[in-house]
């Protein structure tokens, strides 16, 4: 089988029997592209053609591209793309071994989720509190965005008929997944708002769409669309830092965390197929517990001195 014919073959399998996402998808088939093409450079046309030492030999290649070096993160995106395709190669007996088994993908170092606090959250939620019809759109979108923790792909993905009931929300996840969602009654207020108000007005400048979220133009907000009104948002409340979609859907699991919320069930509302990609957020809490606890307790910070208190001193 031709390299280019194993590629497309891989290609409609993660879109078909894998159900990834469009974005997904996309960013396999960069990141394979790339690898194919460095492959033909080398002289490799097909599968049975590749050894353990060209995988290397793209990992190295990736890593000093254009004399510039790789993100550790970029690296271990690519890496994987490559290893799945090997992968896929060997299940569908087009290979007999798999040869980037052995070719191992930098480890990164653990990042804990950026999150802003409850009262920033207010604070950008804030300031798309006008009557404009603009407005009450992207409070509506920043409401449902915290209230869910969804994905901004989820979001623009929403359709009218997935708000059920005025306050529970049906989101499509990675894989095609389903997962039900309970909106808060701050979120239910503002899209009952938008609803009235402002779809109407907006889908009447359009075609007709199922979209929950349109834009001015009356089609579906898009990806893009929505990252602006949070930036915008988070510009006018005056946040540090770099706000985007994703912010709001850590801050959503660390305040449910915080407010004593089940890891479990943290992890069906965001979505999660392991619990463990839930559990970094239990350390975000635990930071801020320990920090908490550094500045309150009188003994619990003699560790920054030269010297812990001896048994007669007072407490430090």
């Amino acid at each position: 089988m031709p390299l280019e014919t194993a590629l497309a073959s891989y290609l409609r399998h993660i879109a078909i029997e894998r159900g990834l996402s469009e974005n997904t998808q996309a960013a396999y088939r960069r990141d394979l592209e790339q690898y194919c093409a460095w492959l033909a450079a080398a002289g490799v046309t097909e599968p049975r053609a590749i050894t353990t030492v060209q995988v290397s030999g793209f990992s190295n290649a990736l890593a000093t591209a254009d004399g510039a070096v790789l993100s550790a993160a970029s690296l271990a995106r690519v890496l994987s793309s490559v290893r799945g395709f090997h992968r896929f190669l060997l299940d569908e007996g087009e290979v007999d071994v798999d040869v980037a088994h052995e070719v191992k993908p930098p480890k990164l170092p653990g990042r804990l989720p950026k999150a802003i606090t409850i009262d920033q959250v207010q604070d950008l939620l804030a300031t798309t509190d006008g009557d404009d019809l603009l407005s009450i759109r992207d409070k509506a979108l920043l409401e449902v965005l915290y209230a869910t923790g969804a994905r901004v792909s989820e979001a623009v993905g929403l359709n009218v008929d997935d708000v059920i009931e005025t306050d529970i929300v049906r989101l499509l996840g990675k894989g095609g997944k389903q997962r039900i969602v309970p909106l808060g009654s701050f979120a239910r207020a503002a899209l009952d708002r938008y609803l009235v108000r402002v779809r109407p007005v907006y889908s009447a400048l359009g075609k007709s769409t199922p979209g929950l979220f349109l834009g001015q133009r009356g089609s579906r907000l898009s990806r893009q669309s929505a990252w602006l009104v949070i930036q915008r948002a988070a510009e006018r409340a005056e946040l540090d830092g770099h706000v985007s979609p994703h912010t709001l859907r850590h801050s959503f699991a660390t305040h449910l965390l915080q407010g004593g919320a089940d890891v479990r069930v943290v992890q069906e509302l965001l979505g999660h197929s392991s619990v463990a990609t839930t559990q970094i957020y239990t350390l975000v809490t635990v930071d801020s517990l320990r920090d908490m606890y550094t500045q309150a307790h009188p003994r619990a910070r003699w560790a920054t001195d030269s010297a812990p208190p001896r048994a007669g001193d007072p407490a430090r």
